[in-house]
């Protein structure tokens, strides 16, 4: 049953056909098929669009998941939105539910802010709105000279927890760095559960130690300040031995963050969850890129199931790690559509979401 009204065109912007899933389920739950488009790499690799149907005057949504090759999936977007925007659609809305590049949304050493750079591509290609979910940071959004609707996964994390997860009341909501602790807080405000918190993990490779500027110049300087000014050295960061704030002995440990792709911050965790007295350890996120040897690592591990959402896919990961669960968002961002195509508010759609979620 079509539940929109005229005028609506899906497109999915992938080639590869394992990432045209989620679109799939999104156009069957609004009771349209997916507009006809040919999307495929040339001989020599550049990525070619062929829209098979007009879009004159039409609300047209464009959903990308993001694929190993993420930087063909970007092209691929950016292709076509503008070849939309070309054929005169009405509005031309990105479903992306995972922004690529995200963690890359801060100026660290002498790089950029690459997630700066891919908003003001997509912006420049054509997009009118985008939708996406659990943005890496939710400042993001500020990078869009269009309006952006930020949905969350949270409401299906934890309607899995209550209904998976038989004991789940003796469970402890555990965030496995304190920059993941707003989030590990309000799962647990939610579910009426206590909280942990694991401080002192090894230095990651966001570290800014090496960076060049750490180091005094061999050659002392004239001129540039004035010989009786002093400036004061800021004491450099130096992390504690790994501590466990709170009690997890003989609970339940559910480790929750937005993105998991590098595991080894998590397989070490879950270790020293062990080593505190948790029985069982889950892992939650939105995002599972999952990149690399990740299901091995999962597999070998402490961790009990890894659970994310499908808004990347995972299929291959799955078959070879079958603690990997997936929870199916595509409810949420078909219902977001069907309210943009109509013009109805999206309002419902964030109810009881806090500025800290």
């Amino acid at each position: 049953m079509n539940h929109t009204k005229g005028g609506l065109v899906i497109f999915t912007a992938n080639s590869h056909p394992s990432s045209r899933e989620l679109a799939k389920r999104i156009s069957e739950r609004l009771g349209v098929e997916l507009g006809k488009v040919q999307v495929y790499q040339e001989a020599n690799r550049e990525t070619r669009v062929q829209i098979q149907e007009s879009v004159r005057g039409k609300d047209v949504f464009v959903i990308q998941t993001v694929s190993k090759d993420v930087n063909t999936t970007i092209m691929e977007m950016l292709i076509m939105v503008y070849a939309c925007r070309t054929s005169c659609a009405r509005s031309i809305t990105g479903v992306f539910p995972y922004f690529p590049y995200s963690k890359q949304c801060k100026m660290r050493k002498r790089g950029s802010i690459v997630s700066k750079l891919i908003a003001s591509m997509v912006c420049k290609a054509g997009l009118t709105h985008l939708i996406t979910m659990d943005l890496h940071q939710k400042e993001i959004q500020g990078f869009f000279n269009i309006p952006v609707d930020n949905l969350r996964a949270s409401p299906f994390l934890l309607q899995y927890i209550q209904e998976e997860i038989p004991d789940y009341r003796n469970a402890v909501i555990v965030a496995k760095s304190p920059a993941s602790a707003k989030r590990a807080q309000s799962f647990a405000e939610r579910l009426r559960l206590g909280i942990a918190v694991i401080h002192g993990e090894a230095q990651d490779a966001e570290s800014d130690q090496v960076d060049g500027r750490h180091s005094p110049p061999t050659v002392k300087t004239t001129g540039a300040i004035h010989p009786s000014m002093e400036i004061p050295l800021l004491i450099p960061k130096e992390k504690p031995p790994i501590t466990v704030v709170g009690d997890v002995g003989g609970r339940i440990a559910i480790i929750v963050d937005d993105i998991i792709d590098d595991v080894d911050s998590f397989v070490a965790a879950a270790e020293t969850l062990k080593e505190r007295g948790a029985y069982k350890i889950f892992v939650m996120a939105t995002h599972g890129l999952l990149s690399s040897d990740a299901p091995r690592f999962i597999e070998e591990s402490a961790i009990d199931e890894v659970v994310v959402t499908n808004t990347i896919p995972h299929e291959l990961q799955k078959l070879q790690c079958p603690k990997i669960k997936t929870v199916d968002i595509s409810m949420i961002l078909s219902e977001a559509i069907r309210r943009i195509h109509n013009g109805e508010s999206m309002s419902y759609l964030f109810r009881n979401i806090g500025v800290d979620d």
